[in-house]
């Protein structure tokens, strides 16, 4: 299936979020620590952030790394974090040469010193890049950046910096998204699950969600298209009712 030729630019989400689940459950089918199966789910990454790319899709946001996930084997946890840099910094060149802005959503300073110096760094290097915006939601929680941002519209009513009177749903999402990033049309999870896990609770209100029975790291670029083939097929049909 070709969708670049047989694809209009307007049928395609021009934002898809994915929680990327079951690294862990890969692994231990084949016998292999959890771990293991990070490490492969890296090579996924790859693959579909090149597939959304091919495609034309602006904005990817992958569920990288949630507050709950401190909460893991300590070992599993600094693998992770060791993981997320080797790869950022991997992927510099491979960033450059496709156009991939990066950006990134959570509690940034929250994460270990050298993982948010490289994070940043990465954001800073491809600022300018304008193909593909690929977006880490890291050390994230969508119910605290809701709490976040209540806190902030408070703070700023009460210095009378905004009338009550102006807070409205778009006010309040600029107060969640400081990139002005359009809400995913399209949410992908893997693993069989059937749940967000506290993921862009806010954002996703009105998005299509796909739940895939696959483990992370056996979706394939076919398998992405698919999905995004599917998303048509259901956004026009909403759009003919």
């Amino acid at each position: 299936m070709d969708l670049k030729k047989t694809t209009h630019q307007d049928d395609l989400p021009g934002h898809v979020a994915i929680i990327m689940d079951g690294n862990g459950r890969w692994a231990a089918k084949r016998g292999k620590p959890r771990t293991y199966g990070h490490i492969k789910g890296v090579d996924t990454v790859r693959k579909i952030v090149e597939a959304a790319a091919r495609l034309g899709i602006s904005y990817l946001t992958l569920y990288v790394f949630s507050r709950e996930n401190w909460s893991r084997p300590q070992n599993e946890v600094n693998m992770l974090m060791k993981l997320f840099i080797k790869n950022i910094r991997k992927e510099t060149r491979n960033f450059e040469e496709n156009g991939i802005r990066l950006l990134a959503i959570g509690d940034l300073e929250g994460l270990p010193p050298v993982v948010f110096t490289e994070l940043e760094k990465e954001i800073q290097r491809t600022a300018n890049n304008k193909r593909l915006t690929l977006i880490l939601a890291i050390n994230y929680s969508g119910r605290r950046e809701i709490v976040n941002a209540a806190r902030e519209i408070v703070f700023k009513v009460h210095n009378k910096e905004i009338p009550i009177d102006r807070i409205s749903e778009s006010l309040f999402t600029s107060h969640l998204n400081p990139y002005h990033i359009p809400d995913p049309a399209l949410v992908i999870r893997t693993s069989g699950e059937n749940r967000i896990s506290n993921f862009l609770l806010w954002q996703i209100a009105f998005s299509e969600l796909f739940f895939i029975e696959k483990n992370w790291p056996d979706f394939t670029k076919k398998d992405f298209y698919e999905v995004v083939a599917n998303y048509r097929k259901r956004s026009q049909g909403t759009n003919n009712e």
